[in-house]
């Protein structure tokens, strides 16, 4: 599933989420090992859609001081505009 972060630091900046709850990267194991490579699929494959041809960033933020604010992984496709490193 994906939706617009409703705090949008890019152009484009959507929330891509598995159905299933897993809390965070963290807490993934080797079962979520196909879930975690759909979920970037899905990235790649929204990145398409939204013509992000001149590339995109992905973000998981993992915990507390990885700037975790939700209990449910999730990963940040961002694009539209350059992003600089390091992240801000």
């Amino acid at each position: 599933m994906a939706i617009a972060d409703i705090h949008p630091q890019s152009p484009v900046h959507l929330l891509v989420l598995p159905r299933k709850h897993l809390s965070s990267l963290a807490n993934a194991t080797a079962g979520d090992q196909a879930l975690l490579g759909h979920l970037l699929l899905t990235v790649k494959a929204l990145a398409e859609q939204f013509h992000l041809v001149n590339g995109y960033r992905t973000v998981i933020n993992t915990g507390d001081e990885g700037g975790q604010t939700v209990d449910h992984l999730h990963l940040h496709l961002l694009g539209g505009r350059h992003h600089g490193w390091p992240p801000g």
